[in-house]
């Protein structure tokens, strides 16, 4: 079961989009350095269909996108909501996902998302924004990922 801990509405986490970004609790990765470390607890509000929808009423249309920030241990869950909110013609909204394992379940289907970040994040490294970053942020065409990872280096 998917639990969020909060959201925001923010404008880096996926370029050029106005992005609702839920943060979803119960992370199982524990990266060192992580910057959200309180995520790592299974706790808070449990995000199904219903109460998406709630929250997607409190903004209307002043959002373009909605980003799961994390979920990876339910990641099943994540690509269902996914695909929940492409069935709410009502809002026409993209999706993202990002994951902080360095690869995807195999039997996830990239095309039911919009954009996806992987990779755990490792200090030596820094996160997408350095030029070190072992993360990827890939935008979905149909069944292709299309790294656009430098879209966060040139700012």
């Amino acid at each position: 079961m998917l639990r969020y801990a909060n959201y925001n509405i923010v404008f880096q986490e996926i370029p050029g989009e106005v992005t609702l970004a839920i943060n979803l609790s119960n992370c199982p990765n524990r990266c060192k350095g992580c910057h959200s470390p309180y995520l790592q607890v299974d706790e808070g509000t449990v995000l199904d269909q219903s109460e998406l929808l709630e929250i997607l009423h409190k903004y209307g249309s002043a959002v373009t996108c909605v980003c799961f920030m994390g979920g990876d241990a339910a990641p099943h869950e994540v690509e269902q909501l996914s695909l929940f909110l492409k069935s709410q013609h009502e809002y026409s909204l993209k999706t993202g996902w990002y994951s902080g394992k360095n690869e995807l379940p195999p039997y996830l289907s990239v095309q039911n998302f919009d954009f996806i970040k992987i990779g755990a994040y490792e200090e030596r490294c820094g996160g997408l924004d350095s030029p070190t970053t072992n993360q990827r942020f890939y935008r979905i065409e149909q069944d292709e990922m299309i790294d656009e990872t430098e879209r966060f280096r040139n700012k």
